[in-house]
């Protein structure tokens, strides 16, 4: 399997077609994000069944890939609608992914992004809190 594959799935992933999962992910995967290890492919299709059945979008736009033997990169924007943040508006959180690839499946997958960016900025009363910290130190 190569990164655009991925991309291409990433791109197209939503609701509907969830059982792809098991096309692109090893069954002894390990995915990790900023909240969450998942160990294996049974375990990670019930998060996402999960992550998708709570937001109403949640699209990704990759801006670049790169590839190197059995290791990939993808730079990405999630677009993400939840009704419970920021009102149910449109959150745009940029971040990236690490791949690694064992027999033509995606082995290891970890996502590194703002946490704070998708979630705590939007949420009431810790939002601003959020927001507020970050001005003051400048970013």
């Amino acid at each position: 399997m190569d990164i655009q594959v991925v991309a291409q799935f990433y791109q197209k992933l939503d609701k509907s077609n969830l059982h792809l999962l098991a096309e692109v992910y090893h069954h002894d995967v390990v995915f990790e994000d900023a909240a969450h290890r998942i160990e294996g492919l049974a375990l990670l299709e019930d998060y996402f069944h999960s992550l998708y059945e709570n937001v109403e979008r949640c699209q990704f736009t990759i801006h670049t890939m790169h590839q190197a033997d059995g290791d990939g990169f993808l730079a990405w924007t999630m677009h993400l609608q939840h009704p419970k943040l920021s009102g149910g508006k449109q959150i745009d959180v940029r971040g990236m992914t690490h791949l690694q690839f064992s027999e033509h499946k995606v082995i290891y997958h970890r996502d590194y992004f703002d946490l704070g960016e998708m979630l705590y900025e939007h949420l009431p009363l810790l939002g601003g809190l959020i927001r507020a910290i970050k001005r003051r130190l400048g970013k």
